[in-house]
């Protein structure tokens, strides 16, 4: 979501918050060349660094993709000669310097490329966090080295976790797609909303507004009362015109609530993340992550807001103020965690031997429910309504060379992006703090989409 969006969904701008939701190198090296800002590592379940440095191998977490360490920057044993050209392209878009104050691009990144399920690009550039509240430029001594295994603020793209778990239900005959949202919460009351259906709120065609007025009330029940009782736009049709709407995902969240009896975070990994072997992905993480994790691990994203530097705690702001645990943004996760997303979605719902989601489910997840609709997104007015159910579609703005009406995925705001393009078999997991500190400063889609320019290039 670009700088207007977020004006609306209220990320930290004190006059947004009242009403609604929503390395220091030295400058760039030569394309190919490591720097210090380069890494991979991993950690071992307790949160500790290992197996880095020259000599670094790893065994990855269980449940995700394979993957080999390498010395810092350089490519590792079994990724391909053009993960240098994905690191290079990453360090162009960090700060020039490392005293340079204002960025175009974000602090660091960690980038995930698997093609054929076999990890071919595993790379950490620039910092996880580089800036203190003010925001202030911190000190060479405090700032913390982007890692292969940081974990970052999902954002938006908490909206496919979402929609899976959802169609889990679907699969298990608890939700009908095609039924009145009613059927599952009688309090879903806003004006219009009586002809919306389940459908509808994962492909973005409710009608439903992008945020919520949640703040000024006195709880969390105040809170989602004033979420399920949101009018939709004025004007609006359900199910005539793709609109992107964070409103929608936090009510299919609930429906996943209601029918499991689980709260979502709890309904994430009983359904999908203990599954698959999943440590490092869930909502609120400082809730699960050791203190060296945090310290080491936790990538940073606002440092202006009124909530001081925001690090393990939700970006959005609608989600903090519901706790951090909603179904439109929350989740933090790894570039690997995340690429073991979109490898299941690849592979018909299975990973490693577990199905997740039922092989047809994932065909109908994927496969665009908006043909001939026209979109209202004011902020990319050459965006198309293509769109499965919790899954965004050939988007060029922000796949680049990777589009075309197979390949799926999802952005957030605050940097995160998904990519899967069916035909090259490729899962691409692009990670960016684009919002620390501040996320006026850049536009994260030129990078997604250069980053999908050269995946097209180089797999064929």
């Amino acid at each position: 979501m670009p700088v207007a969006r977020r004006t609306l969904l209220g990320a930290g701008l004190a006059a947004a918050t009242s009403a609604l939701a929503g390395c220091g190198d030295g400058g760039p090296p030569d394309a190919g060349v490591a720097g210090p800002g380069d890494a991979v590592t991993a950690t071992d379940a307790a949160g500790n660094r290992v197996g880095f440095g020259s000599a670094g191998t790893t065994t990855p977490p269980s449940g995700s993709p394979s993957a080999t360490a390498s010395p810092s920057g350089t490519a590792a044993a079994g990724q391909a000669r053009y993960a240098q050209d994905v690191t290079a392209l990453l360090r162009r878009h960090l700060p020039a310097t490392a005293q340079t104050v204002q960025h175009k691009g974000f602090p660091g990144a960690v980038a995930v490329v698997l093609v054929d399920g076999k990890t071919t690009v595993h790379t950490a550039v620039g910092e996880a966090l580089r800036y203190g509240a003010g925001p202030k430029l911190l000190a060479a001594g405090q700032r913390v080295e982007m890692r292969p295994d940081s974990v970052f603020d999902l954002a938006s793209v908490t909206k496919v976790y979402t929609a899976i778990l959802l169609l889990q239900q679907v699969d298990r005959g608890r939700v009908d797609l095609g039924a009145p949202v009613r059927d599952y919460l009688p309090g879903f009351t806003g004006a219009g909303t009586e002809r919306v259906t389940v459908e509808m709120l994962l492909a973005h065609t409710s009608g439903l507004p992008v945020g919520a007025k949640v703040t000024g009330l006195a709880d969390n029940a105040a809170r989602w009362n004033a979420v399920l009782t949101t009018g939709l736009v004025s004007g609006a049709v359900p199910g005539r015109t793709f609109r992107y709407s964070s409103v929608g995902l936090m009510i299919a969240g609930r429906i996943v609530e209601k029918v499991t009896g689980q709260r979502l975070d709890q309904a994430l990994k009983s359904g999908l993340t203990g599954p698959l072997g999943l440590r490092d992905t869930g909502f609120n993480p400082n809730t699960w992550l050791s203190g060296s994790a945090k310290a080491s691990r936790l990538v940073a994203t606002d440092a202006r807001s009124s909530r001081g530097l925001l690090r393990g705690t939700v970006h959005d702001d609608v989600a903090n103020h519901l706790g951090g645990v909603a179904g439109h943004a929350g989740i933090f996760a790894t570039a690997t965690d995340l690429a073991a997303i979109g490898q299941m979605l690849l592979d018909g719902g299975t990973h490693q031997g577990r199905r997740i989601l039922a092989a047809a489910t994932v065909r109908r997840m994927l496969t665009n429910q908006n043909a001939g609709k026209p979109a209202v997104d004011p902020e990319r007015p050459n965006r198309t309504a293509a769109h499965g159910l919790g899954v965004v579609l050939n988007q060029s703005w922000f796949m680049g060379g990777l589009a075309s009406a197979r390949t799926f995925g999802h952005t957030g705001f605050a940097g995160p992006s998904l990519l899967v393009d069916p035909g090259r078999r490729l899962v691409l997991a692009l990670l960016t703090n684009r919002a620390h500190p501040n996320w006026s400063w850049a536009n994260p889609d030129p990078v997604r989409a250069a980053v999908g320019d050269l995946l097209a290039r180089e797999v064929g």
